[in-house]
C-alpha cells in the first residue's frame, strides 16, 4: 500500500504473510442463501503483501453473524495482521454490542487502536486502514471504516457507497486543528505532514497526534432489493468506479468469480497497489446474474 511516503533510509519493511489468494463460503441460515468470495492480489511494490482480510460466518447467542473486513496496511503488515486477529473479537466482547452495535463498534475501534499503540516492541510504527461489515441474521448490516478502503452496496438500480474516504484533502481542518499539516510534497498526493495519504488510520504512532482513529459507521436494512456487497482496498478503487465494480461483479457466476474478476480488472487497469476484494451475494441469483433489474 502506498499510503505512507518513505524517505530514503527511513522505513524498514516487515515480514509479509502467506494466505490463500482466493476463497469462498456461505451462510447456514435456513431459507436464506448468502454466499461470499474473496480475492487478494499482491501489488507491484517491492515489499511483502500488506493487505489482510476476514470473511466468515459464525454462530453466537443463537444468532448468525457474517464478519467481513479488508485491512490495508502500510510500513509493514504488523498492524493489519493484528486487526485481522483482534478487531472483530474486540467488537463482539463489548457489553452493549447486542443492544447498540454501532456504539460497540465505535468503542472497539478506539480500544483496538490504543492496544496497537501500547504494544512493546512498537507495533504502531506502521498502520492500516480498515473497512468492516457485520451482517446480522442476513437482515441487518453494520458498516464501519477508517481510511480509504471502501464498501459499496448494490440495491436495485442504485449503487450506494456506504463508507467515507478519509483523505487529507477533505479533512485538512481537523488535521490542522491537531497541529499537523497537509502537503503535496513529495509527489502530487496530499499527505498528512507530507507522509501519510489517509487522514484516519490504525497505528501510525509517529503521526497519531494529528490523526483520528474514529470510524464512520452506517446501518442498512438488507431488503429484498439488496443483492450485492463489495468490500475492497484502494488498490481497486483507485482504478475503478463504484458503478463499474458492481457491473463487473454482476457478470460473474458466483461471488468468488466476481472477486477474481474485480482484482483481475484492477490489475489490467495498471493498479500498482495490493488489491483485496470481498464480494457478498445477499440474495439468490435471478435470471440476470445478481438480480439486476
Amino acid at each position: 500500500m502506498d499510503k505512507l511516503c518513505c524517505f530514503s533510509g527511513s522505513c524498514s519493511q516487515l515480514a509479509g504473510h502467506s494466505s490463500n489468494d482466493a476463497g469462498k463460503g456461505k451462510s447456514s441460515l435456513s431459507g436464506v442463501k448468502i454466499t461470499y468470495g474473496f480475492s487478494l492480489v499482491k501489488g507491484r511494490a517491492n515489499h511483502p503483501m500488506e493487505d489482510y482480510h476476514v470473511a466468515k460466518f459464525i454462530q453466537i447467542r443463537g444468532q448468525e453473524l457474517g464478519l467481513f473486513a479488508i485491512f490495508d496496511g502500510h510500513l509493514g503488515d504488523d498492524v493489519p495482521a493484528y486487526l485481522q486477529k483482534h478487531l472483530f473479537t474486540n467488537i463482539l466482547k463489548e457489553e452493549d454490542f447486542w443492544n447498540d452495535p454501532g456504539g460497540a463498534i465505535f468503542k472497539a475501534y478506539g480500544k483496538t487502536d490504543k492496544a496497537i499503540l501500547s504494544q512493546s516492541p512498537d507495533l504502531g510504527q506502521g498502520g492500516s486502514t480498515a473497512v468492516t461489515a457485520i451482517l446480522m441474521n442476513g437482515t441487518r448490516l453494520w458498516i464501519a471504516n477508517i481510511g480509504d478502503s471502501r464498501a459499496v452496496l448494490a440495491k436495485g438500480r442504485e449503487v450506494i457507497q456506504l463508507t467515507v474516504d478519509h483523505e487529507p484533502s477533505t479533512e485538512r481542518g481537523s488535521i490542522e486543528n491537531r497541529g499537523g499539516f497537509v502537503s503535496n510534497m513529495p509527489g502530487d498526493v496530499p499527505r498528512v505532514n507530507g507522509q501519510l495519504a489517509v487522514s484516519r488510520a490504525f497505528g501510525d504512532k509517529s503521526l497519531k497526534s494529528h490523526l483520528s482513529s474514529d470510524p464512520d459507521i452506517c446501518f442498512e436494512d438488507v431488503t429484498a432489493d439488496c443483492d450485492l456487497l463489495i468490500l475492497a482496498s484502494d488498490g481497486l478503487w483507485k482504478v475503478m468506479s463504484n458503478e463499474e465494480a458492481v457491473d463487473i461483479a454482476r457478470k460473474a457466476k458466483d461471488p468468488q468469480a466476481a472477486a477474481r474478476l474485480l482484482t483481475a480488472e484492477a490489475v489490467n487497469k495498471a493498479s500498482k497497489d495490493d488489491i483485496s476484494c470481498i464480494v457478498v451475494q445477499l440474495r439468490a441469483q435471478r435470471c440476470d446474474g445478481y438480480g439486476r433489474p
